[in-house]
């Protein structure tokens, strides 16, 4: 399991608003093409610079796919990165104020000290 990979998912999409747009669309689609095309490249570096062994688990991989923010915290995503792209992926479905924001939090009520480890 690669919490960085989860991280640097959630990081490089949320920075670019036609990836956030790709991601709601076609969730699952968008995590394949992204582990095949960026997977390995290394974060704000040259563009030559790569590597070749990063890959998603099996569950990361699906909790992506399914959108599924609850279980990217316990597989170790940070969630202040779950949740600013998650607040532009599905804000704009709600009408009332932090709607989408206090359900996020709701979801996640159920969690206890100790919180999973999100050290990378």
């Amino acid at each position: 399991m690669s919490k960085y990979l989860l991280n640097k998912f959630l990081y490089t999409i949320d920075r670019d608003a036609e990836l956030v747009e790709r991601y709601r669309e076609d969730p699952a689609g968008t995590v394949a093409w992204w582990e095949l095309e960026y997977a390995n490249k290394i974060l704000n570096s040259h563009e030559a610079e790569a590597s070749t062994w990063l890959s998603f688990e099996p569950d990361e991989r699906a909790a992506l796919a399914e959108q599924d923010h609850v279980r990217l915290f316990e597989l170790g995503a940070h969630p202040f990165l779950t949740l600013t792209l998650f607040i532009a992926l599905f804000e704009r479905d709600n009408t009332e104020p932090l709607e989408y924001q206090k359900a996020y939090g709701q979801r996640l009520s159920h969690f206890t000290l100790p919180y999973p480890d999100i050290s990378t």
